[in-house]
């Protein structure tokens, strides 16, 4: 494994993270493993050198922080040997404040998330999406109150508009709050517009790029082509012209003699400003074949087969922000964009 800063942070994070919503309820996902099968992921995840796990308040509604927490404890974690990443914002009740970025919510989330992940401070708290209906310097001062009272050691964002996170980052540079220090957003062969505005803006200002979905919930590894009954489940990359990326996904994996997973995973750590993809895992190859991306070194030629046919579309965040801000809804937006196993 190989390691590298989180953003302009000094803790160093694998290049690959793990991700843990790939455990919980099947009422949250319905490929979600229970807590009985997940334990040998993380070991096997920490065999293999990984110590970056991205997890969520709302995955679950709080139960893969719970299995999370359970695992560390039964393997005998060492907390300083690990990165443990969480985030606030999706619905974790039928009330009005138990959901979003206000003081009062982030004030009980943290404190549940702690709980449930068995320690006493997380080292990436992550505000899952931007809540529009709270001043966005209530957002950063109960991030900074958070930080300087030791529960949180550093502070990251999620999707959203370029222009929403410059103005966050100016908004704490102007006030004296922390500022973000990574940015999960949507990132793979076949959804590249985060690279018109916001990964540019994340390699000026030093802010850490750790992308979820790498694989596209599956689509690069070829395993859901298009007119099949498992890409059926599948809505976001429905488009003719994805086919044309994951054809070339496949090529070049055939011509290397490697899984196509592989190929997927090493394009996407050759973009600048990458600090690790967030990989789910069901089944075991999931995490050999993203460990074994990592020293996958790509060719300028195979880079520009895999690059070539992409088209560019809309950005597709927008809807995830809306649908999350209710916990009926909270479902369906998982179902539709939740981390699917191996992406």
């Amino acid at each position: 494994m190989k390691y590298v800063n989180l953003g302009p942070t000094g803790t160093k994070v694998s290049r690959i993270a793990f991700g843990c919503s790939s455990y919980g309820s099947t009422d949250w996902m319905p490929w979600a493993l229970p807590e009985s099968e997940a334990l040998p992921f993380y070991k096997k995840a920490l065999d293999l050198g990984i110590n970056f796990f991205d997890n969520a308040d709302s995955y679950s509604t709080g139960l893969a922080e719970t299995i999370h927490g359970n695992a560390f404890e039964a393997l005998g974690v060492r907390r300083d040997e690990v990165v443990i990443a969480t985030k606030v914002y999706g619905a974790m009740g039928k009330d009005v404040n138990q959901r979003g970025l206000s003081r009062k919510h982030i004030r009980h989330a943290v404190e549940d998330s702690l709980r449930r992940l068995k320690t006493d401070y997380i080292d990436l708290y992550q505000i899952h999406r931007l809540d529009t209906t709270t001043p966005p310097e209530e957002i950063l001062e109960a991030l900074h109150d958070l930080i300087k009272a030791g529960k949180v050691l550093h502070i990251g964002a999620s999707s959203m508009y370029a222009w929403q996170f410059a103005k966050l980052q100016h908004l704490a540079e102007v006030h004296g709050f922390t500022k973000f220090v990574t940015m999960q957003n949507r990132y793979n062969l076949l959804y590249r517009e985060e690279e018109r505005e916001m990964i540019p803006l994340c390699i000026d200002q030093g802010v850490g790029v750790i992308p979820y979905s790498p694989l596209a919930r599956g689509l690069l590894t070829g395993s859901r082509r298009r007119g099949t009954e498992r890409s059926k489940v599948v809505k976001d990359f429905a488009r003719p012209e994805d086919e044309a990326v994951i054809d070339r996904v496949l090529e070049v994996a055939q011509a290397r003699g490697v899984p196509a997973a592989q190929i997927g995973l090493a394009w996407l750590l050759t973009r600048p400003g990458l600090t690790a993809p967030i990989v789910g895992a069901t089944k075991p190859h999931h995490l050999e074949d993203a460990v074994a991306a990592v020293d996958l070194v790509l060719t300028d030629e195979e880079i520009g087969l895999l690059e070539a046919p992409y088209k560019a579309q809309p950005p597709q965040f927008g809807r995830e922000t809306v649908a999350s801000h209710n916990i009926a809804a909270n479902a369906a937006f998982a179902a539709a964009q939740g981390a699917e196993a191996g992406i």
